[in-house]
């Protein structure tokens, strides 16, 4: 066995992909934040994450252009070296205020801000409970810190409660790890429970709140405000790649301990700062969530949308309305054939497959935008409808 070994097998799985592989789409050309050129053709982009459409908000834009005008291309160093700009500062500050914390702290990527915090949070002593299908960066920080780690049941408080039961006084040095909004399913945490099991229990609890960000809560500040946990929640981190539509991610957090993160956290003191051209945008998105109401209510108008028509062709796409909706199929030939027929009527979506999506199975899914049009919400519907007369 040479090293190169193991990956006969993963070339076997990508020939069973065919001619045309879900993972190396490329868009040829972006017309709108909904509408780009694949192979040839105009193609409704319905998996993108872009929740509130901010990709060519003209703003950000001219944000970003000034950026680089002023400042390069880069910063070419680490936060502790020399890449920390005023911008970086500038950034956490909003953040820290968006949620009314006292401190923010900024990552290149919001993977990165999963294994920063969880990396300065835990270490080899400490217990993680993590939600079983929290993502991957999620369960790669744990791995990174070597802290113990215990799954409990999805959107599961009682399962949580019974693990951390289970750790008796080990559960005061625990840490309690959930997503807000979960990113395949669209489905919510039941915060409100999870954050009562862990303070009676002593433990921390950390949220994600990447795909909830500008999406959930009166002021766009995640299922943790919705649910009115904001002064409970220990830790929230998310990222700038979906909703702000830009690149990086946070952790903010009503602990002055927050301050000490970039003295003990890797990720942060070992990788380049973002750019100033994408701290920019990333502000001037971010003025945009909290100045525009209507985007998020377009985006909510947009999933009802969808929603409603999904449910009216027979398909279960989840028990109410979300951003983010999923369509369950049998088997993994029947989805990759489902996937190849949507994109030939010119609507892209993610083909999620073993063991990626969550409970088995295969999932074609769907994520909403505010710059979506009613008409291309209904040649989404419309698309489906043909493909799965066929498929089903």
């Amino acid at each position: 066995m040479s090293l190169l070994s193991k990956f006969a097998a993963v070339a076997e799985v990508r020939r069973g992909l065919g001619e045309v592989d879900p993972t190396k789409v490329v868009i040829d050309r972006l017309e709108s934040p909904t509408l780009g050129i694949i192979n040839g053709a105009a193609t409704v982009l319905a998996g993108t994450n872009n929740y509130l459409g901010l990709t060519f908000d003209g703003d950000g834009v001219a944000a970003g252009r000034r950026a680089l005008q002023e400042a390069g291309t880069g910063t070419t160093g680490s936060r502790m070296a020399n890449g920390t700009y005023a911008g970086h500062i500038a950034l956490e500050a909003e953040i820290a205020e968006f949620y009314g914390y006292p401190h923010a702290v900024v990552f290149s990527t919001g993977y990165a801000a999963n294994l920063g915090a969880l990396a300065a949070l835990l270490g080899p002593q400490d217990a993680v409970l993590l939600d079983q299908d929290a993502h991957a960066s999620l369960y790669d920080g744990c791995r990174l810190c070597q802290a113990q780690v215990y799954v409990f049941r999805h959107n599961d408080p009682a399962s949580l409660d019974a693990r951390l039961s289970r750790l008796g006084e080990r559960a005061a040095n625990a840490l309690v790890v959930v997503e807000g909004l979960y990113s395949v399913l669209g489905d919510q945490a039941p915060l409100a429970e999870i954050a009562e099991v862990a303070a009676r229990h002593g433990a921390l609890l950390l949220v994600d709140e990447a795909h909830s960000l500008g999406v959930v809560g009166a002021k766009g500040r995640g299922v943790v405000e919705a649910t009115g946990i904001l002064d409970q929640v220990d830790f929230v981190v998310g990222t700038f790649s979906k909703s702000l539509g830009t690149m990086g991610g946070f952790c903010t957090s009503r602990h002055e301990e927050l301050a000490l993160f970039t003295y003990t956290s890797r990720p942060y003191m070992f990788t380049a700062s973002p750019s100033p051209a994408t701290v920019e945008c990333t502000r001037s998105a971010l003025r945009a969530l909290r100045s525009r109401p209507q985007l998020k209510e377009r985006l909510w108008r947009n999933a009802e949308q969808l929603h409603r028509g999904l449910s009216q062709l027979g398909l279960q796409a989840g028990e109410a309305p979300s951003p983010v909706m999923a369509v369950r199929l049998a088997d993994k030939a029947e989805a990759l054939k489902a996937w190849r027929a949507l994109l030939n009527e010119g609507v892209y979506v993610n083909l999620m497959l073993p063991p990626a999506a969550p409970g088995g199975g295969s999932l074609l899914r769907m994520s909403v935008s505010a710059a979506h049009k009613p008409r291309e919400i209904e040649r989404i519907v419309v698309a489906m409808s043909k493909v799965m007369a066929k498929t089903l």
